[in-house]
């Protein structure tokens, strides 16, 4: 495992504005900022998936926008399809479906993740239209500036920033022994 450097807390910030799954109250956060057309965040999200399948419900894993416009000028819309989909209660359905191979980003694109999801198409395309999440993810991606992220997947375990470009083995052990470490139980 190998940590950058130590960030702010990410319990602090936003928190009406986060997605979360997880115990909510849990000593331990694994907080990740992404990009939906970052490559490396496609790559990631399978085994990244695999990983809080195995910890369990006991780890509290926040997901926060990052998008890279200026290499990913799909990844802003694609943000604001997940907050249209969040307001419709199927956040973490559209997160899973932008991040499924191949990237499919594109307006039309995103109107098809909606469709298959059984959104409400009137209101994901008014809210689409009007752009009425941009600001909810430009405040995520100021959060992460604040933090100074140079990439995305940027992946912080309380205030660590844990590097995941050699794999998840590090990041595995490091939640592994904070859960340990921080409350009792079975922690995968």
């Amino acid at each position: 495992m190998s940590a950058a450097r130590v960030l702010a807390a990410p319990r602090s910030g936003m928190p009406a504005l986060e997605h979360s799954q997880g115990d909510a109250h849990s000593p331990v956060t694994l907080l990740q900022y992404g990009d939906y057309q970052c490559p490396a965040c496609q790559r990631l999200q399978p085994g990244l998936q695999l990983l809080l399948d195995d910890i369990g419900p006991g780890l509290r894993f926040v997901y926060r926008h990052y998008p890279w416009v200026e290499l990913h000028p799909q990844a802003e819309l694609a943000a604001e399809a997940a907050e249209a989909a969040a307001a419709q209660g199927h956040f973490w359905l559209m997160h899973r479906s932008l991040y499924s191979p191949p990237p499919r980003l594109g307006a039309p694109d995103l109107e098809q993740h909606a469709k298959a999801l059984g959104l409400d198409m009137l209101r994901f395309r008014g809210e689409m239209a009007d752009r009425i999440y941009t600001q909810r993810v430009q405040e995520h991606r100021a959060a992460g500036h604040a933090l100074q992220l140079q990439s995305t997947p940027a992946l912080l375990l309380d205030d660590l920033l844990i590097d995941v470009s050699q794999g998840l083995d590090g990041l595995r052990h490091a939640v592994r022994a904070a859960m340990a470490a921080r409350g009792p139980g079975k922690h995968g």
